[in-house]
């Protein structure tokens, strides 16, 4: 029997987004496309571990489909894939009670399948769902008929990379591009035993390298193993996502809150925030109004005019997250930084990817920035090439956070300029491994590489007003050429001359020509 290989795989699903064409936005795809992949695969696991059960208990198929112990997720009967791909009419209605059956049926998919609705025949009529059903039951995604489990995950991550890219902005505010994270992840190296937290996970891309990287070194990702992921995310559908992700990489036990984190962060231990050994996040940048959730008061004067409010750490947050100053309510950037720092233990490890902008501007940005130099808590800084991005062409850069600094980088902080570290695409670049190679052994090395990396004092950087711009620690600019006024002078002369004897001598064979 021919097993269903990742090529093959990654072409039937993308199929089945073109099916969808014309009919819904592409930035919507992938809430539809992943929930029915997920109803599928878990449809056909459920009908193996049946089998399974049959052979390895002798027990009859029908008890084993009603035995929950001997499966990962329960399927209702109405639910089974058979009995919704007989349906012809209203069928929304039918897909959208089996993924509400399955939750109620598997607690810890509670809110994961209800989070896009197939009901609104007016964007999925019958005749299409009909024929992604039927498109979807080209093949079996039970483990026997895969090449290998793992090809599954790495679908779903061609699928979320492909829907960016298709869906254009809309479609990018929940990917950072995978080589990204694969940067910063190798920067701050999660280890095995290690809790790894993504305040702003989206679809778990940071989460899932950071688990990959642990397993690359020798360790394991699971419950009381060697690692836990956890991560929180405000989008509704996103977070559905991103629970399903974590599902078929195999990480059922990633520990996923759905939320505002600065609002109202969802990790909690003995009512204070869970403390963790890595930190990792690509906020949204510069959030506009970041505070408006915050419960923070914002009063109007008698024309109607925003007085802005009167901020302080109490009335902002409970937790006590900023203390370094409170952030410019049209930059969310550093209220972000502030909370990954507040959670990240004391022998922890944090890489935060964050506008340019952040490393200059002044007033309370400033004044935050200085707090963390002071402290001695900021690594490395790293300015990555523009257009990495599916939804700004701006350039970024990566902060290395350590409240644990080794002896040798006590007061200094590594300056990595990588913003000519890319592979030039039309519409967008990318870090190829050569680039990121260089870039992390620029940092792990700590030797000084013209025009790269620099080891900087917190002295020199005192004298810039704390100002992290990594253009007034790094000269990238080319050498200027010394020119020899006098010898240039000599030169054209002597140019002038031998111009002279070139038309003297042209003029000779013109003349002799008769011209």
């Amino acid at each position: 029997m021919n097993k269903l290989t990742l090529e093959t795989l990654e072409r039937w699903l993308w199929d089945s987004a073109d099916l969808m064409r014309g009919h819904i936005d592409s930035s919507d795809f992938k809430n539809y496309i992943f929930g029915l992949l997920f109803l599928k695969r878990a449809n056909d696991q459920f009908i193996e571990e049946a089998n399974q059960a049959v052979k390895d208990d002798g027990v009859s198929f029908k008890v084993a489909l009603l035995d929950e112990d001997y499966h990962q997720f329960f399927i209702p009967r109405d639910a089974y894939w058979s009995e919704l791909t007989k349906k012809t009419e209203n069928i929304g209605q039918a897909l959208d009670k089996a993924f509400s059956l399955i939750e109620e049926n598997n607690s810890q998919l509670e809110g994961v399948m209800t989070a896009v609705h197939f009901g609104d025949t007016e964007k999925l009529p019958d005749s299409l769902l009909s024929r992604l059903l039927q498109h979807f039951n080209k093949y079996s995604l039970a483990n026997e008929h895969l090449d290998n489990p793992d090809i599954l995950g790495s679908a779903y991550e061609y699928l979320i990379r492909e829907f960016a890219d298709d869906g254009g902005k809309k479609g990018g505010e929940f990917y950072t591009p995978k080589e990204v994270v694969k940067l910063v992840v190798s920067l701050i190296k999660p280890e095995a035993g290690n809790s790894v937290y993504d305040p702003t996970c989206g679809s778990g891309g940071m989460l899932i390298q950071s688990a990959s990287y642990i397993k690359a070194n020798g360790g394991t990702v699971g419950k009381f193993v060697d690692a836990k992921l956890y991560g929180q995310e405000k989008n509704l559908g996103t977070w559905a996502i991103c629970k399903i992700n974590m599902i078929v990489h195999g990480f059922k036990d990633a520990d996923i809150k759905k939320g505002d984190t600065l609002a109202n962060p969802k990790h909690e231990q003995n009512n204070e925030l869970r403390n963790f050994d890595r930190v990792i996040a690509n906020p949204p940048f510069s959030l506009k109004k970041w505070w408006a959730s915050t419960e923070i008061d914002v009063k109007s004067d008698d024309n109607g005019k925003e007085i802005a409010p009167k901020y302080n750490s109490v009335v902002c947050d409970e937790y006590g997250r900023f203390k370094y100053g409170i952030p410019p309510r049209g930059y969310g950037d550093l209220a972000f930084v502030q909370h990954m720092i507040s959670v990240l233990k004391n022998d922890g490890r944090m890489g935060v990817v964050l506008p340019h902008g952040i490393l200059f501007r002044g007033g309370t940005e400033g004044k935050i920035r200085e707090g963390f130099l002071k402290d001695d808590i900021i690594e490395a800084i790293v300015g990555l090439p523009e257009k990495l991005f599916y939804n700004t062409g701006i350039p970024a850069s990566i902060i290395i956070i350590n409240k644990s600094k080794a002896q040798n980088l006590k007061n200094k902080v590594v300056f990595i300029d990588a913003s000519s570290e890319y592979k030039n695409g039309k519409n967008q670049n990318t870090l190829t491994n050569e680039n990121i190679k260089k870039i992390v052994d620029g940092y792990d090395g700590l030797t000084e590489i013209d025009k790269f990396m620099r080891v900087v004092d917190m002295s020199e950087i005192k004298e810039n007003d704390y100002n992290l711009n990594i253009s007034r620690y790094i000269d990238t600019s080319d050498e200027e050429v010394i020119i020899d006024i006098k010898s240039t002078m000599l030169d054209i002369s002597d140019l002038e001359v031998k111009e002279q004897e070139i038309d003297s001598k042209l003029n000779g064979y013109l003349k002799s020509l008769g011209f």
